[in-house]
């Protein structure tokens, strides 16, 4: 995972630093345009806040929190950053030939892949049911 430095051409840029990994072209069947028309008015549509209004049109993402595909195995094949929700998501190439979007699970890579099932191996990025998870004795618990 390379890191990229900005050169300090100004304050802004003196110490930031982007993941070179993370790209920021999303699918096109899993974006819609979310509509954001408030902009500080209220139901008559008179503006009652002066600071609020212009930004930059965000696309929303569609995210898969179900992770429904049981036993198939994905591929992670991008990390994009989610506007909407100020953290990063990851496409998901599934073995059926569908794709997804997850949450990013902290520590995956490009290339890593994950599983959703009941007798998946617990690892960063699989999903579990919370049945399927492990029984820990709480009489012996210290």
């Amino acid at each position: 995972m390379a890191i990229h430095l900005y050169k300090t051409s100004t304050s802004s840029t003196r110490n930031g630093a982007v993941d070179s990994q993370v790209k920021s072209n999303p699918r096109n069947n899993l974006i819609y345009g979310q509509h954001r028309c408030g902009k500080g008015r209220n139901a008559r549509g008179i503006i009652t806040a002066g600071h609020r209004g212009g930004g930059h049109k965000r696309l929303y993402r569609k995210i898969d929190f179900r992770r429904n595909e049981k036993d198939i195995y994905g591929r992670i094949v991008t990390i994009e950053y989610d506007p909407n929700r100020n953290a990063y998501i990851c496409l998901i190439h599934y073995g059926d030939g569908e794709k997804r979007y997850i949450l990013h699970p902290r520590g995956a890579i490009i290339r890593d892949t994950i599983v959703s099932g009941i007798e998946v191996p617990i690892k960063m990025g699989n999903a579990l049911p919370l049945s399927a998870g492990l029984t820990i004795d709480l009489r012996n618990w210290k």
